[in-house]
């Protein structure tokens, strides 16, 4: 998540860049798609205000950010006798990610310092929210493998309370990575937009 009000604040940071058993089966199904919000706006102050109107709401925030991942976990797992105790049998684990991003209707006519500005952001909050898909996807993968490997139980009512302990233990890991990762990706914001401005502007340049 990247934080708002940022825009204007580029403006200055671009001025200074130019300056200087049998195994179980399992199959984990994950699908990726994008949405978009249209924002207007003509200056950097207007495009702050845009996205802190239009941008999509965190649930756990309340607040809005130009820039979000939808992540829905799914699936199933199947029980099977096996030596005299219940096992797991196939497991299928889903994964929905769906990428929200901005997109601004005003780009073309736009000033060439805006634009560099805009085109540095929104590749950034894009490259952002796809790593929050790829997160999600590793920790599904991860959960998979769990699944398919954790020991008989007893009765199959053992064997699903221990599936659903891990479940419960992966959506935990996979939410604190999450977190982690949006709290890195804060800290190191002003210094990763002047690289990929002063990146930016070093091709231009050539």
């Amino acid at each position: 998540m990247i934080r708002m009000k940022t825009i204007a604040r580029l403006m200055a940071v671009a001025a200074l860049a130019t300056a200087a058993f049998q195994p179980a089966a399992a199959e984990t199904i994950a699908s990726k798609s994008f949405a978009y919000f249209s924002i207007g706006g003509r200056t950097a102050a207007e495009l702050d205000e845009e996205l802190g109107k239009r941008g999509p709401v965190m649930k756990h925030s309340g607040s809005r950010h130009p820039g979000a991942t939808r992540i829905k976990w799914g699936g199933s797992v199947t029980y099977v006798r096996r030596g005299g105790k219940c096992a797991v049998g196939d497991v299928k684990v889903t994964l929905s990610t769906q990428i929200i991003l901005p997109k601004w209707k005003n780009r073309k006519r736009a000033t060439a310092s805006l634009a560099l500005i805009w085109d540095t952001l929104s590749a950034d909050i894009k490259r952002h929210e796809e790593r929050h898909a790829e997160i999600a996807r590793m920790h599904a993968r991860a959960l998979e493998k769990t699944l398919k490997t954790l020991r008989p139980e007893n009765d199959c009512e053992r064997m699903q309370a221990r599936v659903d302990r891990a479940t419960a233990d992966a959506v935990s890991k996979h939410d604190a990575d999450q977190a982690r990762f949006d709290r890195v990706e804060s800290k190191s914001f002003n210094d990763r937009m002047m690289r990929l401005l002063t990146h930016r502007l070093k091709s231009q340049a050539e």
